[in-house]
């Protein structure tokens, strides 16, 4: 038995699939824990390949891989340095396990599988893992410790059985995806659990953009007494050395300095910069390229893009029309100089011409309607393609959650694209975000200080300028009665009659409900984009396109 214990926890950045880069960062973590005289380090929740591995783990192929990884590391152990705990899968016999290795003195010395299987929102475990049975402590150099997995703590049955059986203190292993506001929500769990366990309790989660989804980090120690004693930063990898004693209320974390938590319009910002650095490093596209119309959501996009990938690796085009305005003009010429990124201009008036005439034959004498505002922006979408097969950029969509949940925005022209930062953030957040980061240079932002985008582009009326004086109000209620009449449909699927009685008004509310519904098949067809709430679009929020169902309460 054992009075003291160093426990080293890798905040760690994994690429999906990549098996040999996701080894050798767990190899420099586990260095690092060892230079700090640690007994063990803890790597997130299925740490050998990333998570989620969504079918990737159907191959018998990549299991066998990920084993030969883990048993690697498990051979490297007999060093006498740090032990390890890694994620990754463990098939048994028939029964494919989301499971947790502890590596030490050479050898596996124990497994735990995942007992509670999340299958709502974004996860689909139960697709394609079996349900371990309730986990037991894992005897490690003296001390009992009560390991699990990320949903495993969501509920007291899993640290309640750990108890029971003998723990001496919690360790989760997460892959938990950020959303705006959710740390508060694990705190809480967190503290309900050592209450419930007199336990104290380790969350330790992964930092990467994955897909859609962005893993924030933000890992903690609560001690018995409900004392935080260690908080890791949000989107960054760090590996943190914890220092545990025993005394005669059992083990306790030594405390450290707890830094203050970033501000909501912050960490929104930083998950966006996550998101898309990953997506683009990862698939090692060499930039973005964007087009840059004046408004607000092409400015707020391309000033992400410049701060997580630097200037220099960001083209954007002002593709005017004959509607384009001069102040439209000058502001995407200001946004560009503002931020130091790549600006040019390709009109696209020669192209709007050669359309109307090679239609004119079939169109006779139809008057013109959103069919020619549609081809503007189809032949915006062409233009950004052209550029992006010729050079390898990737296409960086513009469009906000509320316009892809009103259908505002043209299928095959501007949602045109391989990845979005703003595809669930609605409007008002698009302005309050453009503020903020006029005020503010985030961590870890490779733009620059002060404004990126003159004032006029959040003041002034936004408008898709394919007609003359034309503005999004035309079409859409004002943007605070529209987010806070969608937000009730989208994120907390509200029918009409209850958001009727909250206040708004029935004829403005069927309309954006119709507009929802029918814009289902564009968000089919839209690219990935960062989640950011409770209810993205896309693997959260599953609708049939055939639907009939009128959201009236009968």
């Amino acid at each position: 038995m054992t009075d003291r214990l160093r426990i080293a926890l890798a905040q760690i950045n994994p690429h999906e699939g990549a098996l040999d880069a996701n080894a050798d960062r767990i190899r420099r973590a586990r260095a690092d824990a060892a230079a700090a005289g640690a007994d063990l380090l803890v790597t997130p929740e299925f740490s050998i390949a990333g998570y989620p591995p969504e079918d990737l783990v159907l191959k018998p192929a990549f299991i066998a891989a990920c084993m030969q990884r883990i048993e690697a590391l498990a051979a490297e152990t007999a060093d006498g340095g740090p032990g390890l705990v890694v994620g990754g899968p463990w098939l048994d016999g028939d029964r494919l396990h989301n499971a947790l290795y502890v590596l030490e003195g050479g050898r596996i010395l124990a497994r735990r599988a995942k007992h509670e299987l999340p299958n709502y929102g974004v996860f689909d475990d139960k697709r394609v893992f079996i349900a371990g049975p309730a986990p037991g402590p894992v005897a490690f150099r003296g001390v009992r410790l009560g390991l699990m997995i990320c949903e495993d703590w969501w509920f007291p049955s899993v640290s309640e059985t750990l108890l029971e059986s003998g723990a001496e203190m919690l360790i989760s292993i997460n892959g938990s995806p950020f959303e705006a506001a959710k740390q508060d929500t694990r705190v809480q769990l967190a503290v309900a659990r050592v209450v419930e366990t007199g336990l104290p309790f380790v969350f330790l989660n992964q930092i990467c953009g994955q897909d859609e989804l962005v893993f924030d980090g933000a890992s903690f120690v609560l001690n018995a007494d409900r004392s935080l004693a260690l908080q890791m930063p949000m989107f960054e990898e760090q590996v943190a050395i914890t220092d545990w004693s025993r005394g005669p209320a059992g083990w306790a974390c030594a405390p450290s300095p707890v830094p203050p938590e970033p501000p909501a319009l912050e960490q929104i910002y930083r998950a966006m910069m996550l998101g898309l650095r990953d997506y683009v490093d990862k698939n090692r596209f060499p930039g973005v390229v964007l087009g840059l119309s004046g408004g607000i959501d092409s400015a707020l996009s391309a000033a992400v893009a410049a701060d997580a990938l630097g200037p220099d690796r960001v083209r954007a085009v002002m593709m005017p029309s004959p509607y384009t305005s001069r102040d439209s003009l000058d502001d995407a010429e200001s946004c560009a100089r503002l931020l130091g990124i790549r600006y040019e201009t390709i009109a696209i008036g020669p192209a709007m011409d050669a359309m109307a005439g090679m239609l004119a034959p079939a169109f006779g004498n139809r008057p013109p309607d959103t069919t020619e505002e549609n081809l503007q922006s189809r032949l915006r979408g062409v233009t950004l393609m052209a550029l992006s097969n010729k050079f390898g950029d990737m296409l960086l969509t513009t469009g906000n959650k509320s316009e892809m949940s009103t259908g505002y925005a043209t299928l095959y022209g501007d949602m045109c694209g391989g990845y979005s930062v703003l595809k669930d953030v609605w409007k008002m957040t698009v302005f309050a975000l453009s503020r903020w980061r006029n005020e503010n240079l985030p961590k870890g932002a490779l733009g620059p200080a002060g404004l990126v985008m003159p004032d006029r582009v959040i003041t002034k009326p936004p408008s898709a300028e394919l007609k003359p004086d034309q503005t999004d109000q035309d079409t859409l209620p004002p943007y605070e009665v529209l987010d806070a009449i969608l937000e009730g449909l989208v994120e907390r699927e509200l029918d009409v009659d209850t958001l009727v009685a909250a206040g708004h008004d029935r004829a403005t509310v069927l309309r954006i409900w119709r507009m929802l519904d029918r814009a289902e098949y564009k968000r089919r067809q839209a690219p990935p984009g960062v989640k950011i709430t409770p209810r993205a679009f896309g693997r959260d929020r599953r609708y049939p396109l055939t639907n009939g169902f009128s959201g009236l309460v009968t």
